[in-house]
């Protein structure tokens, strides 16, 4: 048995891990209710089926050019200006199999032995993973949930060095649904302007899952004077229901958007096909549905913070976006040690989340309000049990 370095550099995703211990579990007949993985429940959209179906029918079931066909290069630059408030060139955009491999593909193109990536905590299971895997250094931004679980301008500054290569923004943000506003990405960006060399990965994902009222608020838009050094990552999987297709799209300055499918032609090559035609009909068609999608979330979201905070022993501040919440489990500690032995307590009364230590925290949890009513309603009365 023998592995390489940059594999031995990295740990498995506990979101995957424990959903897929959910998984096994019901498949032995254990009633198990999965708040771990950040999936919508609602149906992909009609239009959007229809679309694959037609082009399967059509043939196009052979190759595309890596980063994507040309009708969907275009009509990601749609999304871009009309959702994200980001004007750029054909040229300057590109299709991946998901947003995490135009993130892992970024990095590994970019970051070298000891390099520094700075990445705010609570993060993303995935973000220090891929660092680590590229041989870069990660260097935390610790944040805390009585400041919305936001950095400063000053926090930012305080960590950039001389190697540092890249900050990495998620806003809304996995785990906590911090949004960044204008004025603080404003502030993040005359920070930058006195680092040339720092690069900004702006993960928009969450972007159509804002709760705050306000529009969303990106620094490419907000800091065009920036943007030769910033990369946007959106995608389809979040705001349309379309986790399973394997679509993600980056923007950037042109040399890392050749770089990025440099290394794509040699890992997977093109996204797949019938996926892009797909995406296609998501980003060109219709979009009102969009807005009932986020009121249902935002109404999840309201009653699984007022239950979770109603629980004694448990805490969470209201997360302006996406559709988690990193509870706090500091009082209860005391009885099950640490995070993950209370996550192994509450999967053996029936339900799955993942420990606040997979996401860079620790003494809590973070729980996904992407399900129904009534199967929250139900794992959140476990959850009370089970910590009584």
């Amino acid at each position: 048995m023998h592995t390489s370095l940059a594999l031995s550099r990295i740990s498995p995703s506990q979101t995957t891990a424990m959903t897929d211990r959910a998984t096994q579990l019901r498949e032995e007949g254990i009633d198990i209710i999965s708040l771990s993985v950040g999936e919508p429940d609602f149906a992909t959209p009609p239009h959007v089926i229809e679309a694959a179906k037609a082009a399967l029918d059509r043939g196009e079931t052979k190759y595309t050019p890596v980063g994507g066909t040309s009708r969907l290069k275009h009509a990601t630059v749609l999304h871009f200006a009309r959702d994200l408030g980001i004007a750029v060139p054909v040229s300057r955009v590109t299709v991946s199999a998901g947003g995490k491999q135009a993130i892992f593909h970024a990095l590994l193109a970019t970051v070298s032995e000891g390099e520094e990536v700075i990445v705010p905590a609570p993060w993303w299971v995935s973000y220090p993973e891929i660092v680590r895997f590229a041989g870069g250094k990660l260097v935390p931004l610790i944040t805390s949930p009585r400041r919305g679980f936001r950095f400063s301008p000053a926090d930012l500054e305080a960590q950039i060095g001389p190697r540092t290569q890249w900050l990495l923004l998620n806003s809304p943000g996995n785990p906590t649904g911090a949004w960044y506003p204008p004025e603080m990405l404003l502030g993040i960006g005359e920070v930058l302007r006195h680092h040339p060399r720092v690069m900004v990965l702006s993960d928009d994902i969450y972007a159509p899952l804002n709760y705050t009222g306000a529009p969303h608020a990106t620094l490419a838009n907000l800091c065009p004077d920036l943007a030769d050094r910033i990369l946007t990552v959106s995608g389809l999987s979040k705001s349309h229901a379309m986790t399973g297709f394997r679509i993600g799209v980056a923007a950037g300055p042109e040399w890392l958007i050749r770089a990025m499918e440099k290394l794509q032609s040699h890992s997977s090559g093109n996204p797949c096909s019938i996926s892009q035609a797909a995406a296609v009909a998501a980003f060109e068609g219709p979009q009102e549905f969009l807005a009932g999608w986020r009121e249902r979330f935002r109404q999840r979201r309201d009653r699984v913070v007022a239950a979770i905070n109603a629980i004694p022993g448990l805490s969470t501040p209201v997360p302006d976006g996406a559709f988690y919440c990193m509870v706090d489990a500091t009082p209860l500690m005391g009885r099950f040690g640490d995070d993950v032995k209370l996550a192994l307590h509450l999967l053996e009364h029936g339900v799955a989340i993942v420990p606040a230590s997979g996401f860079g925290g620790k003494d809590g949890f973070r729980i996904s309000f992407a399900a129904d009513e009534a199967t929250l309603d139900e794992a959140l009365r476990r959850i009370a049990r089970a910590v009584a």
